[in-house]
Parts: structure tokens; C-alpha cells; sequence
């Protein structure tokens, strides 16, 4: 049996969804069906292979047999979450990442292709959104709403596998870690109020506006969740050009809430991205 079929099923296995992406780490287009469906296609009962991403992700068997069969050079992908059991800490020395051992306990760990660590943790039960440098540079966390690349992946860059390391079991987050990948309250995540002399106009009380448009995303409906994303993404980038916010946290507070809304990894980003670049914002 090749290695990926061979791993794949073996993550199935240990009840961890597996689905393929395309060769740069991104989950693979739509079907035309799929991309011209309405609000009301139901994206975890989809019958497509590969279509809306981590949804497509199973630990059927023969659905797997079929993924590898159709695209035996996509790259292997976890989902993670409460669905997987799972949250994945991602260090990215490159950008600065580095282990804290007071935080991370040694647990199951790859080793990426680009030189970086995935830290395997099981998941607390409660939820863990995704974040970006929420426990330092160079360090994401994938957890409820997302995925990881997985052995034996090939790097798309470095052309170097991912591989499994140490042989450690995964183990249960640490209450610190889990604090840790919290969002902090809005209050304590923005910078100080702008009075009525700031540029574009003045923000009064930018962590109102910011809860408030934080909220609109958490409770639109679905069919316009992704629209109202990236509706409020322009509003929050109209408060990084007033320096009512800093762009970092204006970032990992719209990624949370768009992911919180249930909207994949890709199309948070896209959304958010065309809000920033929409105000002339830089993202």
C-alpha cells in the first residue's frame, strides 16, 4: 500500500478526519455544482471529494481509498478540532516561532517541511478557535475550524516531507495552554481610545465599535456570513487607518470571528483580505 493511502487510513483510524489538498497547501476548488450552490447546500453531507475544503474530510475508508485514487499528489490534511478530538499548535521558527516548555508539554509532534514543529494536543471539550500569533511570533494554533498539513506530505517549497518525530502519544492540553489560546477581551486587545481629532473622522469608543461589528459577524445568518465578514473586516480596517486598533489584533479578532461563524480557513482569509484591501488598507 504507497505511503499516503497507508497514513491516511491510519489517521482515519485513530478517529481523525482526513481529506487531500491541492499542491500549494490549499484546499482544492469547488466543483462548478458546488460553487453556483445556494445557502442551502449542505456542505458536511456534499457527496464531492474534494469540494468545500476541510468538510470533505472523513475517516471512511473507501471514501479515502477514492481521495487518494483521484489525486495521489495532493497533500495530506488533518482536520482539526472537536471533531478530530484534536488542537495543533504550529511553530514557525522562520517567522520567529519558538517552544515555550512552561506552555507546550512534550506531546506528538511532526516536523514540518518547512523546519517547524506540529505539537499534537488532545482537545479540552471546550472551544478552541484558530489564531495567529496569539502565543507569540510565529506560532498559530489550529483547532475547532481548521487543518494541518500531515506525513508524508511533501513541502511544497522545500520539497522536504513532513514527519513524525519522537514517537510521543498526543496528550491533554495543559490548563495554561488552553488559557493561553483563549481571545482576550476586547478591551484589553485594543489600544487606547482615539478622541475626535484622530484621522478618518475619530472613533470615540473603539472597543464598542469593535464588539459590535464582532458580533454582527457571530450572528449573521447563514447564506451571508461570509458577505457580512467582510463587510465588518472594512469597518475594522477603517479603524487600523484611525490607529483605534492595531493591525495584528484587528486580525486574529476577525479570523476568530469569522471562523467562529463557520466559515473555513480559506474563505475567512479571503474576506477578511478584501475588507482591508477594499478601505486601501494594507493586510
Amino acid at each position: 500500500m504507497e505511503p499516503l493511502l497507508r497514513n491516511a487510513l491510519d489517521y482515519a483510524g485513530r478517529g481523525w478526519p482526513v481529506f487531500l489538498l491541492g499542491r500549494t497547501k490549499r484546499p482544492m476548488a469547488n466543483c462548478d455544482a458546488c460553487r453556483d450552490a445556494g445557502p442551502d447546500h449542505d456542505r458536511d453531507a456534499c457527496p464531492c471529494l474534494f469540494c468545500h475544503g476541510l468538510y470533505a474530510a472523513t475517516t471512511d475508508p473507501e471514501r479515502i481509498a477514492a481521495m487518494v485514487a483521484a489525486q495521489p499528489t495532493g497533500l495530506l490534511a488533518i482536520r482539526t478540532g472537536a471533531v478530530a478530538g484534536l488542537v495543533v499548535v504550529d511553530i514557525d521558527p522562520g517567522h520567529g516561532g519558538a517552544l515555550d516548555p512552561a506552555l507546550m508539554p512534550q506531546t506528538a509532534c511532526v516536523v514540518t517541511g518547512s523546519g517547524g514543529w506540529h505539537l499534537y494536543y488532545r482537545h479540552p471539550g471546550t472551544p478552541v478557535l484558530n489564531s495567529q500569533g496569539r502565543l507569540g511570533e510565529g506560532i498559530d494554533v489550529r483547532g475547532d475550524g481548521g487543518y494541518v498539513v500531515a506525513p508524508p506530505s511533501i513541502h511544497p517549497r522545500t520539497r522536504r516531507p513532513y514527519r513524525w518525530a519522537g514517537g510521543r502519544p498526543v496528550v491533554e492540553m495543559p490548563p495554561a495552554l488552553i488559557t493561553a489560546c483563549r481571545p482576550a477581551p476586547a478591551a484589553t486587545t485594543t489600544t487606547p481610545r482615539v478622541t475626535s481629532s484622530t484621522p478618518a473622522g475619530g472613533i470615540s469608543s473603539p472597543d464598542a465599535l469593535l464588539r459590535s461589528l464582532l458580533d454582527t459577524v457571530r450572528h449573521a445568518p447563514k447564506g451571508r456570513r461570509r458577505s457580512t465578514l467582510y463587510g465588518c473586516a472594512r469597518g475594522v480596517a477603517r479603524m487600523v487607518a484611525a490607529d483605534a486598533i492595531s493591525l495584528r489584533d484587528a486580525m486574529n479578532a476577525l479570523y476568530d470571528a469569522g471562523m467562529g461563524a463557520g466559515q473555513t480557513d480559506r474563505e475567512t482569509r479571503a474576506a477578511i483580505a478584501g475588507g482591508f484591501r477594499d478601505e486601501g488598507v494594507a493586510a
